[in-house]
């Protein structure tokens, strides 16, 4: 894309001046072993506070991460109030904690008004929580906003209340749909599931996943477009279609790890559980040891199934997101992230945390965030110096500061 492109019509020009474009590569300064030591603290503490220090944890690690993380040379800042983090925590434990009371009590009314309140309630959580982490991250006393108002954000959220009335349709739909039961060998009468019932299902589950698609590609361009630095917005590029290739690629890397492992573990296991069952009576108690080894087994080869695809996926989207985003017309970000070495870095993280029993995982972290990070490049026109100058000046004549100190919750992590 040409940084010297003439502003679009209908669009504002930047305040800045075009001038020559500086690249500046993203650097993470942190090591795992130095958040090793982070993450332990939290650990420990949340063990003996029974899960209390979650929000004092979730502040200590963001700071690292942020302190840690260089854009153009300048660490980001996180500078969110403890007591906003305590209070979001709290209003989430309770409403948690009120609805597992009504679900084991059988309080039926209770429940379905929980799940409605929650699904309408979710598009304010979201928006509440998106003010809140980026109205407290500051680069060079530069804030980020988050600039939506409520009615945009529910406008953005039309996916949750259609993929709410899809399964509606359904539930009388396939109520509609469904014969008489007949009766079965023990006399009792069971139920029959027809065609029509099941080409319903499967319409209902692929409109809840395109809509699902569609919900995250409306939070994703809605979050980067009424995000404001000083009085620049974001800049968006990524299309709907976008997503749903990258959805559709993220199947097929599924549908080929299933059958690479299916195949696998049937030539690697296939004669000798064969061998096993017909010995099983005189094993004794090394039967039990035998199964558990096999749950261990099963638990382990269901996470690495679905790896290569989650991390596919998650290297995809940090694709399109980062190589088509910017900052007004001043200001843009490169993203030369492979999938391929994410996938491979995933998979290798995978096994080392389930072989060292979890405290690998403070590292994997570390790893993951740094490959993501260190691929993005920041393209400056005029300098860094001209940029922050003239948005700081901004940022001193708006209200900004003064309304993200009021608005938003940490209520989600």
């Amino acid at each position: 894309m040409d940084m010297h492109a003439e502003p679009r019509a209908g669009r504002m020009p930047s305040s800045l001046s075009p001038q020559g474009i500086e690249p500046h590569p993203l650097e993470f300064t942190g090591s795992g072993s130095e958040y090793f030591r982070v993450w332990l603290v939290n650990v420990l503490l949340g063990i003996v506070t029974l899960g209390f220090y979650t929000p004092w944890a979730r502040r200590r690690t963001v700071q690292y991460f942020y302190g840690h993380t260089l854009v153009a040379g300048s660490p980001l800042e996180f500078t969110a109030q403890q007591r906003r983090m305590v209070f979001g925590f709290i209003v989430l434990l309770v409403l948690t904690v009120a609805y597992q009371i009504a679900a084991r009590t059988g309080q039926d009314t209770t429940v379905g008004l929980f799940i409605l309140g929650g699904a309408a309630l979710a598009p304010l959580i979201w928006g509440s929580a998106m003010r809140f982490r980026l109205g407290n991250t500051r680069w060079r006393g530069l804030r980020l906003q988050f600039t939506a108002g409520w009615r945009q954000v529910y406008a953005a959220s039309w996916p949750v209340f259609a993929i709410a009335a899809l399964w509606l349709v359904a539930f009388y739909g396939l109520q509609a749909l469904a014969p008489e039961p007949v009766a079965g060998a023990s006399g009792r009468r069971l139920p029959r599931v027809t065609g029509a019932m099941w080409g319903l299902l499967a319409l209902t589950v692929l409109l809840t996943v395109l809509c699902a698609i569609r919900l995250e590609y409306n939070y994703r361009s809605m979050l980067v477009l009424q995000s404001r630095l000083g009085t620049e917005p974001g800049r968006w590029k990524p299309v709907y279609m976008d997503f749903v290739k990258v959805w559709l690629a993220t199947l097929g890397v599924f549908l080929l790890t299933v059958a690479v492992m299916s195949a696998a573990v049937g030539a690697a296991f296939g004669g000798s559980l064969a061998l096993l069952s017909g010995k099983a009576r005189g094993m004794g108690p090394w039967l039990f040891l035998l199964i558990l080894f096999g749950i261990v087994l099963f638990t382990f080869l269901a996470l690495l199934v679905s790896a290569p695809a989650r991390a596919y996926r998650e290297a995809r989207m940090f694709q399109i997101t980062w190589n088509q985003i910017g900052v007004s017309q001043v200001a843009r970000f490169k993203c030369g992230l492979r999938a391929r070495s994410f996938v491979a870095l995933r998979i290798k993280n995978l096994v080392l945390t389930l072989l060292t029993l979890g405290f690998y995982r403070p590292f994997a972290r570390v790893s993951e965030y740094r490959m993501k990070l260190e691929s993005v490049t920041l393209h400056v026109k005029g300098g860094v110096d001209q940029l922050t100058g003239q948005l700081q000046r901004q940022q001193q004549n708006g209200v900004g500061d003064a309304l993200a100190d009021a608005a938003g919750l940490d209520l989600i992590g």
